[in-house]
């Protein structure tokens, strides 16, 4: 290894301009922009552009050595297919697991026959259950899915897109197991010279700290949109429970747990506080629409995973459920049949609340992982998982593998954290980043390592993978025909391109995290100066409009957000990189990607033009509010912001 060459971090290297080095370093993200946006073509074919105009710029303009660019590049593909697409993967695998098993099409009924006012099931489908899917799985699977629920309702499949895509907001941050705020910690936490878990979950508190306002307001927001203001007020108390009950709990939980569980819980309770409301109260007048057809006759009762027990059924890809119209949805299922159906997803929040026991606030110490404080092993199901982790001191030593202070780089298990071959050197007998950041993004030149952690037990996707197992084996004890190995092997090719896409946007954030690319554009950004915070907001939007993914945006510009304010000085990292993920969650509903989806999801494939015209409005005003927000944070309140 020592024949690779140092690499010392320049941030003003076309024509010793800032501005012009800015506007060259941002060549990556127009590429992405003109492929995805006007171009239309595959997410796929962009992401890999723009990953090799990175890679040329980062080589020939900003000076990267070419093999320090080769270990780059493939460390932010590993980074995007381990942790993030290991979660995706499995979180869409679980939600695929519980349509197989007829699951999914109980829960789809039982949200419909709640009421037959079109408000109260546009909260419950669009919202509540949207965040539930959102939590499990994202990925674009709540647009599709909610989408054609409310279409096959009745909805005019355009005004069921646009309220599909108004509620996939506020649950954004945390969609996919928390996969956005994990994905923000784990690039934020080298530049703050922090540990990731920590940041992460300061992280997690601190957009816990701005979506509950927008959680409170998406519903009501929603209801004007479909049937107007005076309308809305008419199911104000069912507005107020659906939005507060899952605000507040989105509050506690992303600032008492962390970012995993936090869509899933807040979707729970928001559904159940509104079906407890709707045991008692009624609106006075039931909001049907106009051209609706006459209400259908009572429900019939079946027994048995979808009708017949026993009957396997074709796990759903996002948008397929589009088809199936109103099939299936005039049944009622028996209680204990419903029970079982919630029940699998009571099992997922069991399970990783189980793995994650020792980042809750009881056991995990003060201040974290305290050795005299925190929960040990082996009753911490956590710190067992991470035995052999690099400075972690309540399992210092792996199951198998050498002592990580003596040979860092050796195989470990369960957890094996090493710097990425093409990126360090070994001097005397440890491995030493060969990538240097310098002034004036840091005091003074500092080594700037590029880290792999591979925590094989417990990452968010094994814990994911387990509560799947768990519920397969509930699945076969009811004797439902669920073929595990088929469902995965579904869900494999269903994801293989989106998997492909994800490795390549992680290359393009790393390569040019590490070049310096990064950090020229967020000393142009720092000149912006007091309203920062405010424009934050709108670069988290842009970087979701461009990918469609609120995990892509904390990618391309998380690590940017935080320099940005520490070139500031006035201003939290944590906040502006927080309100990266905020703002971004409002610029899903324009993003290509899911316009495409929405329409799919609805069957209106090529009526994307139409729903981005009702839907951009929105998107500016709710991304302004987020900027808004943001800058009381930044300037009046500014205790209500967290460290890690």
């Amino acid at each position: 290894m020592g024949v690779l060459l140092t690499f010392h971090q320049t941030y003003q290297p076309v024509g010793n301009s800032l501005l012009l080095s800015a506007v060259v370093a941002g060549l990556p993200l127009y590429v992405l922009f003109v492929m995805l946006a006007v171009l239309r073509l595959p997410a796929w074919i962009c992401a890999i552009t723009a990953m090799l105009t990175a890679f040329v710029l980062g080589w020939l303009v900003w000076g990267m050595p070419f093999g320090v660019s080769v270990g780059t590049a493939t460390e932010g593909m590993a980074f995007g297919l381990w942790p993030i697409s290991w979660i995706v993967l499995n979180a869409v695998f679980f939600h695929n697991l519980t349509v197989a098993s007829g699951d999914f099409d109980v829960i789809k009924r039982s949200l419909t026959r709640l009421t037959q006012d079109r408000r109260l099931q546009t909260l419950l489908i669009a919202f509540s259950f949207g965040a539930l899917l959102e939590g499990i799985a994202g990925f674009g699977a709540p647009v599709a899915i909610t989408a054609s629920i409310l279409a096959s309702l009745g909805f005019e499949p355009v005004t069921g897109a646009v309220l599909a895509l108004l509620a996939n907001t506020a649950p954004v941050a945390f969609g996919s197991i928390g996969i956005p705020v994990v994905t923000l910690g784990g690039l934020v936490a080298p530049i703050l010279h922090k540990d990731p878990t920590a940041t992460t979950l300061a992280l997690s508190a601190m957009v816990g700290r701005q979506l509950p306002l927008f959680s409170i307001l998406i519903p009501a927001y929603l209801i004007v949109v479909l049937a107007g203001w005076k309308r809305m007020r008419e199911i104000l108390p069912a507005v107020l429970v659906c939005g507060v009950s899952f605000a507040v709990m989105q509050f506690l939980v992303s600032n008492f747990v962390g970012p995993e569980l936090t869509d899933i819980i807040a979707a729970l309770v928001s559904m159940g506080c509104l079906a407890i409301l709707l045991r008692f109260w009624k609106p006075a007048q039931i909001y049907r629409f106009a051209t609706e057809p006459a209400v259908a006759a009572g429900p019939r009762r079946v027994t048995g995973a979808s009708g017949r027990p026993g009957r396997p059924v074709e796990a759903d890809l996002p948008g397929v459920a589009a088809e199936r119209g109103r099939g299936g949805d005039d049944v009622a299922d028996p209680p204990q049949r419903m029970w079982w159906a919630y029940g699998m997803y009571v099992v997922l929040v069991v399970v990783i609340l189980i793995g994650q026991m020792g980042n809750l606030p009881w056991w995990s110490g003060h201040p974290p992982n305290d050795p005299k404080t925190a929960l040990h092993t082996p009753w911490n199901i956590t710190a067992d998982f991470k035995c052999g982790s690099p400075a972690f001191t309540l399992c210092k030593l792996p199951w198998i593998g050498p002592d990580p202070a003596k040979d860092r780089q050796a195989f470990k298990f369960p957890d094996w954290n090493i710097l990425w071959p093409g990126t360090y050197e070994i001097v005397k007998g440890q491995p030493v980043s060969v990538i240097y950041r310098e002034k004036p993004i840091v005091a003074k030149s500092t080594a700037y390592p590029l880290a792999f952690d591979w925590n094989f037990l417990a990452a968010a996707g094994s814990l994911v993978l387990y509560a799947g197992v768990v519920a397969f084996l509930l699945m076969r004890a009811r004797r439902l025909r669920v073929n595990f190995v088929t469902v995965y092997g579904k869900t494999l090719r269903q994801l293989a391109l989106p998997i492909v896409t994800i490795a390549f946007i992680l290359a393009i954030a790393q390569l040019m995290n590490y070049s310096g690319m990064t950090s020229s554009l967020a000393l142009a950004f720092a000149k912006t100066g007091f309203i920062f915070p405010f424009v934050a907001a709108f670069l988290g939007w842009l970087g979701v409009f461009l990918t469609g993914s609120d995990t892509s945006s904390n990618t391309l510009f998380g690590a940017l957000q935080a320099q940005t304010a520490q070139q500031l000085g006035n201003v939290s990292p944590i906040l502006t990189a927080g309100t990266n993920s905020s703002g971004g969650v409002m610029g899903k509903m324009i993003s290509p990607q899911n316009l495409s989806v929405g329409a799919a999801g609805v069957n209106k494939v090529g009526a994307e033009g139409e729903i981005f015209a009702r839907v951009i409005r929105y998107s500016i005003i709710l991304t302004a509010l987020v900027g808004v927000v943001a800058m009381i944070e930044a300037y009046v309140l500014p205790f209500i912001i967290p460290s890690p």
